[in-house]
């Protein structure tokens, strides 16, 4: 038997309908260009476009459902069309019962804040994937169990949320670990999700343009935690060494007695924590304590943020009762992610980092890093994503000149924004014009750069780390810094 419309949407979910509820549905789809005949259409709204104007266009090719929150006056009549409070809601909803629950047959982790997502996320994975296999979905990729596909957004919609864990489902995984934006809460991509952890890494001035205040950026995110997106995690891991995790850790205390909270850090009040840390130019030491025991780490990943990175995934295998002593063997095989402090080794007599840091925090972290480790001269190549919170340029800047010995600004992914004006934006962060040139090619710059680097020095190239693109108005381009890299080094080794 077909599935029906009527298995899928409550009554309660309904606030008025125009045609009959048994209607087989082959599937649900949010984009019009994806309708195959016998589909369940979502017209969401949207900022820019309203799904309702692309109805049309999915009745056309075999839509047989619509769901919306508005009828419209003349709506077609061939197709079951129901108003919701909340298309956003419902899709969620649906699309867990359609793909029959798969977030209560994975244990799934939800790993949110501005900073390290993607490096605590693929240290999880790492962690757990011993004989079993471990679902990822996150910033570079999806690794849905039985294939590995690339990313389209940190948190996809929750269409496609349920639809990929279906996947890691039957293909065997009984774990699945989760980038979680607050994009993504805000928006109810995670409604209803069922996490068996929650974890937390830190909170710091970044979406700004969307949330407005960080107050309201941290609102959405302690959603995560108590409750606000759905069932509450059974387990909720914080980074107490962070002043909005100390505040987190209270709320959810407070809030979600019946989570088991699991704190982090440095901070000798944490639960999971690190002693006796001792950075290194290419490792990072120390000793990890939990209750009952500790055990001594060298790290492949360098700087302090990474230590908090590795507590972070610690924390949540242990507190998903993996033992520390036994998972922590594993981390000397760890790879590292690409494009987070990915270093890039074309047999040049420099460092040559590539690192995803797009924010002034995240620049401060991996600066004073590399400024601790580098013999020589500090260079940074860097830039301000377009039609983003205009606030932190400046700020990205001074974080820059700060640790920075020379820097070359230069285009990011500047989208509908022209360069100069994104300049002018971070011109005002400038303290020393000396030590900072502007130069809006962005491969340009890079080679600038490789030109200035000697022996001892290092060079970041940040903001675009593993993106293999470039966005400019309505057109993405190839551009790779990794790649782009590789190329200049081999160019300039021909002419010398």
């Amino acid at each position: 038997m077909a599935p029906i419309l009527s298995d899928y949407v409550t009554e309660a979910e309904i606030l008025a309908v125009k045609g009959s509820l048994e209607r087989p549905i082959s599937g649900l789809v949010m984009d019009s260009r994806r309708v195959v005949p016998g589909n369940l259409f979502f017209a969401l709204p949207g900022l820019r476009s309203d799904g309702l104007s692309f109805v049309d266009e999915a009745v056309s090719r075999g839509a047989s459902s619509i769901i919306a929150q508005k009828i419209p006056v003349h709506p077609p009549a061939r197709v079951t069309f129901i108003q919701v409070a909340d298309a956003r809601a419902t899709l969620a909803r649906v699309a867990q019962r359609f793909y029959k629950h798969p977030d209560r047959s994975l244990s799934v982790v939800g790993v949110t804040g501005t900073n390290g997502k993607t490096t605590v996320t693929h240290l999880i994975k790492h962690f757990l994937n011993g004989a079993e296999r471990v679902g990822l979905l996150g910033t570079i990729s999806y690794d849905l169990g039985a294939r590995t596909v690339p990313s389209f957004r940190t948190t996809p919609e929750s269409l496609d949320i349920f639809g990929m864990l279906a996947q890691m489902r039957d293909a065997g995984c009984r774990n699945a670990v989760m980038e979680v934006s607050s994009h993504g809460i805000a928006q109810q991509r995670v409604l209803g999700l069922e996490f068996a952890a929650a974890v937390f890494t830190n909170l710091t001035r970044d979406h700004l343009d969307f949330h407005k205040t960080l107050d309201s950026y941290f609102e959405v995110k302690t959603r995560l935690f108590n409750g606000g997106v759905g069932p509450v995690p059974r387990v909720a891991i914080v980074n107490l060494d962070d002043p909005y995790g100390e505040r987190l850790a209270e709320k959810v205390a407070a809030e979600a007695p019946t989570t088991r909270l699991i704190t982090f850090g440095e901070n000798p009040r944490a639960l999971v924590r690190a002693e006796d840390v001792r950075l290194k130019f290419n490792a990072s030491a120390f000793r990890l304590a939990w209750p009952g025991g500790s055990t001594g780490v060298e790290s492949p990943l360098i700087g302090r943020y990474n230590v908090s990175n590795v507590l972070a995934a610690a924390a949540t295998a242990y507190g998903l009762g993996r033992d520390p002593s036994l998972f922590m063997d594993r981390l000397r095989d760890f790879r590292g992610v690409p494009g987070r402090m990915e270093r890039i080794e074309e047999g040049q007599p420099f460092n040559v980092l590539v690192d995803y840091a797009h924010t002034d925090d995240a620049l401060r972290n991996a600066l004073g890093m590399l400024r601790s480790i580098t013999p020589g001269r500090l260079l940074v190549v860097f830039g301000c994503g377009g039609n983003r919170d205009r606030t932190k340029r400046p700020r990205m800047v001074q974080a820059v000149q700060e640790y920075a010995d020379f820097a070359y600004a230069t285009a990011d992914n500047p989208r509908t924004e022209q360069v100069d004006k994104i300049f002018q934006d971070m011109k005002a962060g400038v303290t020393d014009p000396s030590k900072i040139v502007w130069v809006d090619d962005r491969r340009r710059a890079i080679s600038l750069a490789l030109d200035t680097a000697k022996a001892g020095d290092s060079l970041l190239i940040a903001g675009k780390g593993h993106e293999g693109y470039q966005e400019f108005a309505d057109t993405v381009v190839p551009f790779d810094d990794r790649q782009v890299v590789r190329e200049l080094i081999g160019i300039k080794a021909l002419r010398t």
